[in-house]
């Protein structure tokens, strides 16, 4: 079944498809409310020519052209644009989870009220191993904030209570998770400056999808949704911009 009126896939197998494609395009293209859930992880605007570290090297921030913005209205008419583009897609009763840190999350929350969304949660991942702070002038960076949101006030939206207090040895689990950065396992197949953990992207698919319904990334990167969407039997839509990370997808996904 197709969920574009004109778009053809880059990349398809029995549950996922690529695109390699502007998101805004490829989003307009896409049929109103056929979309069961939304993740994205989108620029979070903190290349601004600062330095960071990894693996005991000092690195710079940048991660390319698509993580700057030039101000900050350029930067919160990005974000309205693609969530009301996401909005269109979602079911009434579906919900997006948008990742950020204080570079992009403030105008993303925003955001996402002013298009009509009831926020739900707002979780913070905190990092057991982060970068440590090279210039010693201000606490070290260890999390991040998911957001959660419902594309409507007053619609039920799905959550499986249950499991994620089975997961949580049978306690209700709380809106912060602790894990490791992405590790290098996951890595194998390329690399992605934002690649998240496949441990947060499977919380969140099991949270808030039933088996067999369709998670669309419009920024997919190296496509860890569509990873964990295969192995947890859902279907999966991927949008990227990039032919060096759609092809790098596209080796994760040929791998399972």
């Amino acid at each position: 079944m197709s969920y574009f009126y004109t778009l053809q896939p880059y990349f398809a197998d029995e549950c996922s498809s690529l695109f390699l494609h502007d998101a805004f395009l490829a989003l307009e293209d896409m049929c109103p409310e056929c979309v069961d859930m939304v993740f994205a992880d989108p620029p979070y605007f903190l290349s601004n020519g600062g330095f960071s570290c990894s693996g005991g090297k000092r690195v710079s921030v940048n991660k390319g052209d698509w993580d700057k913005a030039e101000t900050l209205e350029d930067k919160h008419d990005f974000n309205r644009r693609w969530i009301r583009l996401c909005r269109r897609v979602l079911k009434p009763d579906g919900t997006i989870w948008v990742t950020g840190t204080l570079h992009n999350i403030y105008s993303v929350g925003m955001a996402l009220e002013q298009e009509g969304f009831k926020i739900i949660n707002n979780i913070t991942w905190q990092k057991t191993n982060p970068p440590p702070n090279l210039s010693c002038r201000y606490f070290t960076h260890s999390t991040e904030t998911i957001l959660w949101a419902r594309k409507n006030e007053n619609t039920r939206h799905y959550f499986n209570y249950h499991l994620m207090k089975e997961l949580n040895g049978g306690k209700q689990m709380k809106d912060v998770w602790t894990g490791t950065l992405t590790p290098h396992a996951e890595k194998t197949h390329g690399k992605h400056p934002a690649q998240k953990p496949m441990y947060i992207l499977e919380r969140i698919i099991l949270a808030s999808t039933q088996e067999g319904e369709l998670v669309l990334d419009p920024f997919c990167g190296s496509s860890t949704t569509g990873v964990a969407c295969k192995k947890l039997s859902r279907s999966y839509i991927g949008i990227d911009n990039s032919h060096e990370y759609i092809d790098l997808s596209i080796r994760r996904l040929k791998s399972l």
